[in-house]
């Protein structure tokens, strides 16, 4: 069964707050994905790496799904509990499909009472859909009247020219790979300043959407999509991914997602070490084989692949029927060394493994050692949380260690 290539990378591709993502992210059934029995501590997600809910179709792979529950503000029984969400530290906001939700959430509207649509770009293709309103509730934890996007709704079929010229529409359940995203990266809201004001340097993300067509607009920072964990009442200013050690592949590997540093007894940072971002880029520096690529690298959860540089570079061919992964005769070993912003720098080895090989059983959803080309950069995906406590802290919000964002492992 082949793997689906339109979810090789899922990578957040806005320039908004401080041109954080141009290169940095971000990349689900009410079935699917994320049936692990809820953890007992009320700061504590279950994960689960596997096929995701295209599984009978399309198999996900390297997906860390989880489920979350959603409800009209301010009610007790219009919710709905959506299994097969995508969790993505290198995005910002929770986006749930269309296709997968089942209560009527109001419609967020402008001055003029016309809605506001949003165009979320990312690597793999655009996410059209509206923003609208919901309380989401999470293990123990509740985001309250929070701004989200619902992808590839039929009441906005038509998606703006300078939204499609992006990249391919991302609308539904098989180009997704998911019921929705839970963006829980390093920065509050999805745009920032740069959305609040009209001008050259507004990029255009939002639009209102009158009956005589959409056009791009202003969103202020309290209505754009939001990360949901700046909006606890405790907890909110990080997140904690926690994978077992993984060699070669398995149908499924299982983890948790906890909320806040430093907040509760399960959450301190331990011996971890931090890196700060460049304050221009919201990246930090990898050096490999005597070259620093300077702030072109980043972590995220939603990349299923370890992306870096080109073939030419590394001495790696790319597979002939995945040619977004690289397929080496056997298993090649690496290293590099990661350096935040703040001088940290630590020597992270790495493996690369044939692609083919990797996902030759379409009942495997985990995969270490899959990796891929990305010129000139380097996207720690989820092979990287494989065995490792990864520490994403929120821009803003204040940590025992110092003020967020920066990554820790």
């Amino acid at each position: 069964m082949k793997r689906n290539g339109a979810r090789e990378i899922l990578v957040w591709t806005l320039c908004g707050m401080v041109a954080l993502w141009a290169t940095g992210c971000g990349h689900a059934s009410l079935t699917g994905g994320g049936g692990n029995p809820p953890p007992s501590s009320s700061n504590v997600l279950a994960i689960s790496v596997n096929t995701g809910p295209t599984a009978a179709t399309s198999p996900y792979i390297n997906g860390a799904f989880t489920s979350v529950t959603v409800c009209v503000p301010g009610s007790t029984t219009q919710c709905q509990t959506i299994d097969g969400i995508l969790v993505d530290t290198g995005s910002p906001g929770l986006r749930i499909l269309s296709s997968a939700l089942t209560v009527a959430l109001p419609q967020q509207t402008d001055s003029s009472s016309n809605p506001i649509v949003e165009c979320a770009p990312f690597a793999s293709g655009v996410i059209w859909g509206p923003v609208q309103t919901a309380d989401m509730t999470v293990a123990g934890e509740k985001a309250s009247s929070m701004p989200i996007q619902v992808i590839g709704s039929n009441s906005f079929p038509n998606i703006p020219a300078a939204c499609s010229n992006q990249g391919t529409p991302v609308e539904d359940l098989q180009s997704l790979g998911a019921n929705g995203i839970l963006g829980i990266g390093s920065y509050p809201q999805d745009c920032g300043a740069a959305c609040v004001t009209s001008g050259g340097g507004n990029p255009g993300l939002y639009y209102t959407c009158p009956t005589t067509g959409c056009v791009a607009s202003t969103e202020a920072l309290a209505s754009q999509v939001t990360n949901p964990v700046v909006l606890f009442a405790k907890d909110n200013n990080g997140t904690i991914i926690e994978l077992p050690a993984l060699t070669g592949s398995a149908v499924s590997l299982d983890g948790s997602l906890i909320f806040g540093i430093g907040t509760e007894t399960n959450n301190g940072l331990g011996g971890a070490t931090i890196y700060t971002m460049d304050p221009a880029t919201g990246n930090f520096s990898t050096t490999f084989n005597g070259q620093t690529y300077t702030n072109a690298a980043f972590i995220d959860s939603g990349s299923n692949a370890t992306y870096f540089l080109d073939s030419t570079t590394t001495g790696m061919t790319t597979c002939t029927d995945y040619t977004f992964w690289y397929c080496p005769g056997g298993t090649l070993n690496f290293s590099a060394t990661n350096m935040g912003a703040n001088g940290n720098s630590s020597i992270i080895n790495f493996s690369v493994g044939n692609a083919d090989s990797l996902v030759a059983n379409p009942a495997d959803g985990a995969a270490n050692g899959l990796a891929g080309p990305f010129p000139n950069t380097f996207d720690w995906g989820l092979p990287f949380f494989f065995g490792r406590n990864v520490y994403t802290a929120i821009e803003g919000q204040s940590t025992p260690q110092g003020t967020g964002p920066y990554w820790a492992y």
